[in-house]
């Protein structure tokens, strides 16, 4: 299947691909939190000849300059990192400027670092693909200077309201603008959630225009999707994975797990996830008198380990909260991702599209983000074994194919359906 596919399907083995995003950087290494990066290098690597990929350090890292990662004929043949000599003003301005969630010298340094790198190699590239709308900006630039053929806007978070709730309406406006002008002058764009598209439609994109925006979900790896006997799964225990940023309601989830806990007390709470949020998190366990109960991993790097522990458990949460700026409300849900392909029955609240999917499916229970609802969600669960039974039969067939190779596969073919002028 790969050999047809890649012959017929926008590159082939002597195409290249240019990739630019962004990862968290700690002490020179890659984090795995944007998880496209690595599944986007093994998927392209074994297809194409040549490999390109820009990855930008996020802001909240401890470096600056980007890391550029070059992969030829199925291996990494070059890497090595973007000085500071090159941009250099902008570099100051990066190091000199500490205010706004987004900061405007890092997305320069974006913009430059994607058109610099491109001009500097000697191919043009048949596909670039852009995560964020700055990188997509450059690439549709590039395109324009001949040295890209097919633009991919992939697009992983949206909200109207990204900056309004810092008093920031400026800069939500650039936002949109940029996020429409990349929808309407990329060739392609990727959305984690048909819900982004719905979003731009309500403001400001003009519905009368047809628009080539795939959706394209977040996948796994295939030893992540696995699921174990019920009579294997630790009773009682409930699990959080993800971010603790207060959007995805890790503090509702405590708090709701002690009016759990009054019901059915050998139950646990089992938390996956770092970050500057958990010491306060901690406290709150310990304040709720649930240190005994509550098990905080941490942040946990492997994906396979992340898996055995989701799937030894018997509850997936997904407390979000129901902010009105919150992002949460169109992206994608990668946490109920893997509760689905460990075939953990899910407890949501109304926020995620796929939490609304999935309960629509039959694979999980909905709730408002309170603590009572949560908690009666949770404990309706656990004490009804028929439809524990009932919902995580359907949870372990929402996901058994939701590989990223399956993923990425289905957008390229999608992408032919289109058509494009001017392939």
């Amino acid at each position: 299947m790969e050999s047809t596919f890649a012959k017929n399907i926008f590159f082939n083995k002597n195409s290249s691909v240019f990739i630019a995003t962004f990862s968290v950087y700690e002490k020179g290494r890659r984090l795995p939190k944007n998880g496209m990066v690595e599944p986007m290098i093994s998927f392209f690597v074994p297809k194409v000849k040549t490999l390109l990929l820009l990855d930008q350090p996020h802001p909240i890292s401890d470096t600056i300059n980007p890391f550029i990662e070059r992969y030829e004929n199925g291996k990494l043949f070059k890497k090595y990192r973007l000085s500071a000599i090159f941009y250099f003003p902008v570099y100051l301005y990066c190091t000199m400027e500490r205010t706004g969630l987004t900061r405007i010298s890092y997305k320069l340094r974006d913009f430059f670092s994607v058109i610099f790198i491109a001009v500097t190699q000697k191919e043009q590239f048949n596909l670039f693909i852009g995560l964020e709308s700055i990188n997509t900006l450059a690439g549709i630039i590039l395109r324009k200077l001949g040295k890209v053929e097919i633009v991919v806007y992939y697009v992983s978070d949206y909200s109207p309201n990204r900056f309004s709730k810092f008093g920031k309406r400026f800069m939500n406006t650039i936002y949109l603008w940029l996020d429409r002008f990349c929808v309407k002058h990329a060739d392609f764009t990727w959305d984690v959630s048909s819900a982004i598209q719905d979003g731009r439609l309500k403001n400001g994109l003009d519905p009368q225009k047809k628009y080539n925006v795939i959706h394209v979900p977040n996948g796994l790896f295939p030893s992540q999707i696995r699921s174990v006997p019920i009579s294997e799964r630790t009773h009682n225990s409930l699990i959080y994975l993800g971010t603790l940023e207060p959007d995805f309601g890790v503090e509702l989830a405590i708090e709701a797990f002690r009016e759990v806990k009054i019901k059915i007390p050998k139950a646990i709470l089992r938390i996956i996830g770092g970050g500057k949020e958990l010491p306060s998190l901690k406290r709150l366990a310990q304040k709720l008198k649930l240190e005994n109960s509550v098990i905080f991993y941490g942040f946990v790097e492997d994906n396979d380990e992340v898996a055995r522990i989701v799937r030894t458990s018997y509850i997936g949460l997904a407390p979000y909260r129901a902010f009105p700026e919150s992002i949460r409300w169109y992206g994608d849900a990668g946490k109920i991702r893997q509760y689905m392909a460990s075939g953990l029955p899910v407890v949501t609240t109304q926020v995620p599209p796929l939490g609304r999917y999935i309960v629509e499916q039959g694979a999980g229970i909905m709730t408002k983000d309170i603590i009572k609802d949560f908690s009666d969600g949770i404990v309706r669960l656990l004490l009804d074994h028929v439809l524990y039974a009932k919902l995580t039969s359907v949870a372990e067939k929402i996901n058994r194919d939701n590989t990223w190779e399956n993923v990425y596969i289905k957008a390229f073919r999608d992408m032919k359906k289109i058509g494009n002028s001017r392939l």
